[in-house]
């Protein structure tokens, strides 16, 4: 399927859950290998949902440490996460999918209408149409049609999927104090010199996830390619794995507790629709203009 060759290209190191335990280096595609029928229940203690608390350095704008900052958020159990995680994604990527690629069958192409030549007497094979899927320009046997590729996933489900890969990319997370008003005026040099203040490197795949994001600071950022800039209404599944570093301002830790913590009671009237508005109909499908290159439309 063309959603797992996409799948294939994501940078999975930043997540401990794609980790091997073994000392015997392994590749990241062997690692994702998904086997829904392997899992062998030990105890009912396995099938609960644990919170992991991840304690994250609070940096000023200037890169120095001031405090510390905790990340508690539910996990799902070391058996299942790989699992969970793996039909999030698969489902992101398949309802992406919009399905128009269609082909025509020899009834649908145009002419064809009459023998091309005599039946018998020419030595040639017996031709009854110029439009037969044999010849070019000709009809297309088992071609796409139009369909819905899309998946149901659990709104529960999905959530622990997302909360499960930001407990484990802890280990590669920062968080830094609001610097949305910092910039004065677009200057995409002032943020790659604040990136490498805060131990950033230009080059790798980072992910920012802030409350609000301001104009000069979405247009001092946009240029850079590796740099995905998200707010909690395109936050998704997708750009957290293949992010190398995630960058977290103190409000967004906030909204993380909340909305993905052990404490989160269960959806609101308001919070369904903002859910499915959000996150369920094309995650990172709208936002900044450099997350509108993360929704790439495969046929």
């Amino acid at each position: 399927m063309a959603s797992s060759a996409t799948i294939a290209s994501f940078s999975f190191f930043s997540s401990s859950i794609f980790s091997s335990s073994s000392s015997q280096p392994r590749s990241k595609f062997s690692s994702f290998t998904f086997r829904p029928n392997s899992f062998t229940p030990t105890s009912p203690k396995s099938f609960s949902i644990t919170s992991q608390l991840a304690t994250l350095p609070v940096l000023s704008f200037n890169g120095e440490k001031v405090s510390e900052t905790a990340l508690d958020l539910k996990t799902a159990p070391p058996d299942t996460a790989r699992a969970v995680v793996h039909r999030a994604v698969v489902t992101d990527l398949q309802n992406k999918r919009r399905g128009t690629a269609s082909t025509l069958t020899r009834a649908e192409v145009s002419g064809g209408g009459r023998k091309p030549y005599p039946q018998k007497k020419t030595g040639r094979a017996r031709r009854g149409s110029n439009r037969t899927p044999l010849r070019p320009g000709g009809g297309v046997i088992f071609g796409p049609k139009p369909r819905d590729w899309s998946i149901k996933i659990n709104r529960k489900e999905k959530r622990l999927a997302i909360s499960t890969a930001l407990s484990s990319a802890a280990v590669n997370t920062i968080v830094v104090e609001d610097f949305g008003d910092k910039f004065e005026k677009p200057k995409t040099k002032e943020f790659i010199a604040a990136m490498k203040r805060w131990g950033l490197d230009p080059k790798e795949k980072s992910m920012f996830l802030l409350t609000e994001i301001s104009d000069n600071l979405r247009l001092s950022s946009r240029n850079i390619g590796t740099l995905k800039m998200l707010t909690p209404r395109t936050l998704n599944l997708y750009d957290i794995l293949n992010a190398d570093k995630l960058v977290l301002t103190p409000s967004a830790v906030d909204y993380l507790n909340a909305r993905y913590g052990i404490d989160y009671v269960g959806d609101t009237e308001d919070e369904d629709e903002d859910e499915v508005d959000g996150e369920d109909v094309g995650e990172g499908d709208e936002g900044t203009e450099g997350e509108e290159e993360s929704s790439d439309v495969v046929d």
